[in-house]
């Protein structure tokens, strides 16, 4: 993959293509100055650091970063709606969040400097997937308080390409738009990239404009990249994000990255811990840990963010010398534990859409009715009749998880759909009517 870099210029040669020693004199320089203004600040993440015996930033070092307090989404919900604000209020320009509990989302400030970081990152990834100054950026992303429509924005613009602010739904304007503006690049969550296809398909619609996609806000999978391609005729890219950090454009996959997605880490420092809290190595499975070198207006010092990666370093001779991570292989906090074995949703995503035979639509049901006895139904619509997908399904899940499925094949148009948002693949069925029509009572 390496030879594809020759078409893939770095936007940014001083920041994505420097020497790695470099970049890490870079990055201790900026976790010291974070550690002063969080002392500074005050509040939850200052106390933390005092009694850590932490008094300055000269006290710290990356060598040791693993030594440090963490923080968790928790913490900010406990001090909702402010958040763990560092800056004056003057100096927040917007705010964004994400889903939380009790209706609560997750709030952070923004200043004018995080906004043009984003911006960077951002340009930085579309990038990566081919996108120049002559580019029309179809963006699909949802627009308003959530990150993704508006941090592809900000991207754009900074590279110079025109961006199409569409947002989510509507998806026969969407449809139109490709056809009569052809644009080259196409940004929006993987289940609507999907969504877009087939209706494309449906409407008859062959070959388009379109060169590459990024595409991010849930996990997905290999086999699903392999279908949007399919669908599409674009080359699929994974992007990373979350709202804490900065939004989308934390991490994201280039066309010269091996299937890895490249961590803007002069902005945002990367750890991979196990359950212990320890770092673990390169190509070990760990919970991703994020520290915002650069950031404002919420700077948080190793955010443990739930989502689950391998990272390692970067393509050997490839121009792009940033740390990698892998796709998500899922989440702490998703990770089923059923008859003593852990599973993550995105293992069962691999075996169903590895089949030709299954849909891209497909729902895991955790059915706890009895708890001394669960069990994992799946059910998936298949693209052609066939008898035997059920037991062919049953024998992959079981040879991959190690514990059998109940597996369901139902009827084109089981499985609901969504034009907005995020895809619900996973539910867990405690009492009451099945989840979907199909899985019996």
């Amino acid at each position: 993959m390496v030879a594809d870099a020759l078409v893939v210029p770095l936007v940014e040669p001083d920041a994505e293509g420097t020497d790695p020693a470099r970049r890490r004199e870079l990055q201790e320089q900026r976790l010291r100055g974070l550690v002063d203004r969080l002392l500074a600040a005050g509040g939850l993440q200052a106390r933390r650091l005092v009694d850590a015996g932490v008094r300055a930033g000269a006290d710290v070092s990356l060598d040791d970063i693993h030594r440090l307090p963490t923080v968790t989404k928790r913490d900010l919900w406990d001090h909702y709606p402010e958040g763990l604000r560092a800056a004056p209020v003057e100096d927040v320009v917007c705010v964004h969040g994400s889903s939380g509990t009790g209706g609560r989302p997750t709030l952070v400030p923004y200043t004018a400097a995080d906004v043009d970081v984003w911006a960077q990152v951002m340009a930085r990834a579309l990038g990566g997937a081919g996108a120049t100054r002559r580019s029309l950026v179809h963006n699909a992303y949802g627009y308003g308080l959530f990150t993704g429509g508006l941090g592809v924005h900000h991207g754009g613009m900074r590279l110079g390409a025109t961006v199409l602010p569409l947002s989510g739904g509507m998806t026969d304007r969407q449809v139109r738009m490709i056809v009569d503006l052809k644009p080259d690049i196409l940004t929006c969550t993987p289940s609507y990239a999907i969504f877009l296809g087939e209706a494309m398909a449906a409407a008859g619609i062959g070959p388009t404009s379109l060169r590459a996609g990024l595409f991010g806000a849930e996990p997905w999978t290999n086999e699903m990249r392999a279908q949007i391609e399919r669908l599409l005729g674009l080359r699929a890219l994974d992007i990373y994000g979350l709202s804490e950090i900065i939004g989308p454009g934390v991490a994201a996959e280039s066309l010269d990255s091996d299937g890895m997605l490249n961590v803007a880490e002069d902005h945002f420092f990367v750890e991979a811990v196990g359950a212990d809290g320890r770092p673990v190595p390169d190509g070990t499975p760990g919970e991703l840990v994020f520290t915002t070198l650069t950031k404002t207006g919420m700077p948080l010092l190793r955010y443990r963010s739930g989502d689950v990666a391998t990272l390692a370093g970067p393509v050997p001779g490839a121009p792009r010398t940033l740390r990698r991570m892998s796709k998500l292989l899922g989440r702490t906090d998703d990770m089923l534990v059923v008859r003593g074995v852990n599973v993550f949703p995105t293992e069962i995503e691999a075996v169903l859409l590895a089949d030709d035979r299954v849909s891209p639509h497909y729902l895991v049901v955790e059915d706890r009715r009895d708890p001394a006895r669960p069990e994992l139904r799946v059910a998936v619509e298949q693209t052609a009749g066939d008898a035997s997908l059920a037991a062919d399904l049953d024998v992959a899940l079981r040879e991959r998880l190690g514990i059998t499925c109940v597996v369901h094949v139902l009827a084109a148009g089981s499985v609901p759909r969504t034009e907005v948002g995020k895809a619900k693949r996973f539910v867990r069925w405690s009492e009451g009517p099945p989840p979907l029509a199909g899985l019996g009572g």
